[in-house]
Formats: structure tokens, sequence, C-alpha cells
């Protein structure tokens, strides 16, 4: 029996003077995110607010692993000092509804 898949979705705020900064990290990230556990990850904005950044990872089957993994990855960038004052990155963790 293979592992319920888990799909990351991570919000947060972001400084519109370091989006540039931000959006090189977290290429980055994702990169070596998807070379170590095959999952490529999409990075999308609110329509109405470009401030409102959101990632999304889907079907994670280590999602253990993986998490810690980003937040090593971003733990290496200066991805904290981005984010908008008072803002902190917010995980949500999905998985599917059982049939």
């Amino acid at each position: 029996m293979s592992p319920t898949p888990v799909h990351f979705y991570i919000y947060y705020r972001i400084v519109d003077a370091h989006a540039a900064d931000a959006r090189t990290a977290l290429t980055g990230v994702m990169d070596a995110l998807a070379k170590k556990f095959a999952v490529t990850g999409r990075l999308l904005f609110a329509q109405n607010d470009g401030a409102l950044w959101m990632e999304v990872y889907e079907n994670v089957v280590e999602p253990v692993r993986f998490e810690a993994a980003l937040n090593t990855l971003l733990a290496r960038t200066r991805f904290a000092s981005w984010l908008a004052p008072g803002a902190t990155r917010r995980t949500e963790r999905f998985v599917p509804l059982e049939k």
C-alpha cells in the first residue's frame, strides 16, 4: 500500500521591493526539491494582490522529509527577511477525500 500523497499550499506576503530576490531564491529551492523528491513546485500570486504569494507542491509522498528539506533550503536564503512586516509563511497540507 503506497502512502497517501500530501499537497502543500504555502502562502505569505512579500515586500514588493524584494519580490525579484524572493522569486530567484524560490526558483533555486523549487529546483532542488524537484531533483530530490521529483515534485514540481508552482508559484502563484493573488489575482488582485501581487504581494500575496502561494507555493504549491502536489503529490508529495514523503511529506515529513520534504517539508524538512524545504525549510532547510529556505533557511539558507534571506527569504524570511523578504516577508512583509508581520507576515509568516502559512503551510496548509491537504490529502484526497476518501470515496
